[in-house]
């Protein structure tokens, strides 16, 4: 069912994309701290991984995150995320980051949704660097070959390539922390959020 867009003037939607160690969580840590809520498309996974029992893991979320949409449809997160963005809305935001949007379903979805609202902006940087960014990190560090084989998976099997190829806005991070937060702020205020 389409939201009715004359409910809400001036809803804006930023859906940050990108793969494992672009920098999405740097771009949308900058975007929140512009006092716009967060949903977080992953939460819903390990959310309903943590219901079932199911220790969580890198290959057991990938494992999951595959399995839930085969046997719920390749709508299951996004239909929680749309709930959610409701229940927002009737609380009042009018501005609401979309923390990884997985799935061409997940944003074919979106769009139709709230028709004129979502703007998507894209995290890229260099293969190598977002693999070694995801050796480092402190909280679920992946192996190189562990890194990949997840590229692999949420490419083939999850639709992901399709929302970054298709973005409103693209951000290089290759270089500071302070230098993607700039790019950021140009391209805040250009779409006016």
């Amino acid at each position: 069912m389409m939201y009715r867009m004359d409910n809400v003037k001036n809803l804006k939607l930023i859906a940050v994309v990108g793969m494992s160690g672009a920098g999405k969580t740097v771009a949308v840590n900058y975007l929140t701290a512009q006092g716009a809520p967060k949903i977080y498309f992953g939460g819903f996974i390990y959310k309903e991984m943590t219901k079932r029992g199911i220790e969580i893991t890198p290959a057991s979320q990938r494992e999951f995150r595959e399995m839930i949409r085969q046997t719920e449809g390749n709508d299951w997160v996004v239909r929680q995320v749309i709930a959610e963005i409701r229940d927002l809305i009737a609380a009042g935001q009018k501005r609401i980051i979309l923390d990884g949007v997985y799935s061409w379903t997940e944003y074919r979805t979106i769009k139709h949704e709230f028709p004129g609202a979502l703007t998507v902006l894209a995290v890229i940087a260099d293969r190598a660097v977002r693999y070694a960014r995801l050796a480092a990190r402190p909280e679920r560090p992946f192996t190189g070959h562990e890194a990949e084989e997840r590229d692999y998976s949420e490419i083939e099997h999850m639709e992901k390539g399709g929302p970054i190829a298709i973005a409103d806005h693209y951000v290089l991070n290759d270089g500071t922390p302070e230098q993607m937060q700039q790019k950021l702020k140009e391209i805040v205020q250009k779409i006016g959020f």
